[in-house]
């Protein structure tokens, strides 16, 4: 006879987007960072009901939304029974004990929100000890402030992990569980060092990109490996590599944890032994979903990221993946308004893309399988020229 309690599952939370528009995030563009945030929210196992944007010069310091604002949100919290308030940035502990005394619901920030969802994704102990890392990290500071958030509220969205059983303590445990979290993430790169060590003599590529844009895919589709790939937000977050063989041509392909917009520094840190993959590639495939609308800024956003973990320098091809996906808006012949993003063929945006990058460009669908020989044989060319120029005296495969 089957136990009821052990099917019983938690109840889907009702969630409000809030945003603040400044002259750095005007109004459009905050409508499309709460896009995003809805679509974090529903990887977390919420509902998005409404979205919040207020015009400011910029974010209030103690309560982050004007009081006038905070109390419409608050009437419209009872009157529709929302359980939790989702800010698109990270708030300060001030503020969340501010704003959690207005609107009497579970708040979450953010970077509070991507933490929920690496620590639901992290599969491995390797993966699960650097979410937990950055959660401590992320927690301690508010420790005071979760103590009495989590006797009102159990369980759901942005209370995973170390949060239910570890917060009542004292910090000093929590500063301990910290230092062991990190001796345990040094014990692991020193294991993750030796295993790339010991793949001399091998040219290593590693997929990059924004979250979502088909990276595991293409993966599977180059090395004919089955890397899960889901249409959701950080479906991956353990670094696979795989060995594949072009021609006569052995490499190693990686595939790599998706960057994001505002992406928690405490994530980065604790990640760096899966980063460190990107530090020792020889060829990083940046690959961009080009039926996204803003593709440019996620390019910048990646372009950025890079940069910080110092790996922009590296040989790179630009993959525009999702051809299959791409939609435009045909113009009347008498229409004279400029040309826009939405009203560009695809053939025009090639023609664009591939003269004013620094890069190789490619333009591919993973999903019909469009152009994929196109990459390979630029691959395999490239991968050639590499293994040429750092393995001199191992060139007898050619």
């Amino acid at each position: 006879m089957n136990n009821s309690f052990s099917h019983r599952q938690t109840p889907i939370e009702k969630a409000i987007l809030i945003g603040v528009s400044t002259p750095d995030a005007p109004y459009e563009k905050m409508e499309e960072y709460l896009e995003e945030l809805a679509f974090l929210v529903e990887t977390a196992g919420g509902l998005p009901i409404k979205k919040v944007i207020q015009n400011l010069q910029f974010p209030d310091p103690k309560t982050y939304l004007g009081s006038g604002k905070l109390n419409d949100v608050k009437e419209y919290i009872e009157e529709n029974k929302i359980d939790i308030a989702v800010f698109d940035d990270e708030l300060s502990p001030s503020q969340i004990r501010n704003i959690e005394a207005v609107l009497k619901c579970k708040i979450l920030d953010r970077t509070n929100l991507i933490l929920d969802i690496f620590s639901k994704r992290a599969k491995t102990a390797h993966a699960k000890t650097q979410v937990e890392l950055a959660q401590y990290n992320y927690l301690l500071p508010r420790l005071t402030r979760m103590w009495t958030h989590l006797e009102k509220q159990r369980g759901g969205i942005g209370m995973r992990g170390p949060g239910e059983k570890e917060i009542e303590t004292d910090r000093r445990i929590i500063r301990d569980r910290i230092a062991l979290l990190k001796k345990k993430l040094k014990d692991i790169d020193r294991q993750k060092l030796t295993q790339r060590s010991n793949r001399e003599q091998f040219i290593r590529v590693a997929l990059v990109g924004y979250t979502n844009v088909g990276k595991s895919t293409i993966m599977n589709l180059l090395s004919k490996s089955d890397v899960f790939a889901e249409n959701k937000l950080f479906a991956t977050l353990d670094t696979t590599v795989r060995k594949v063989v072009f021609k006569n041509l052995p490499f190693l392909l990686s595939d790599t944890v998706g960057f994001i917009r505002k992406l928690p520094h405490d994530l980065v840190e604790s990640f760096k032994s899966t980063l460190d993959e990107l530090r020792e590639s020889d060829l990083l495939l940046h690959v961009v979903d080009i039926s996204h609308p803003d593709f440019e800024e996620q390019i910048a956003i990646v372009n950025q990221t890079l940069e910080d973990i110092k790996v922009h320098d590296k040989p790179i091809i630009l993959i525009f993946n999702k051809i299959d996906n791409y939609q435009w808006i045909e113009k009347e012949a008498d229409d004279l308004t400029p040309k826009e993003k939405c009203n560009i063929t695809l053939d025009e945006l090639k023609q664009t893309w591939m003269a004013k990058s620094a890069y190789k460009t490619l333009f591919i669908s993973a999903k019909t399988k469009e152009n994929i020989e196109e990459l390979k044989e630029t691959l395999y060319e490239d991968i050639k020229e590499l293994h040429v120029k750092i393995y001199p005296y191992n060139n007898f495969l050619y």
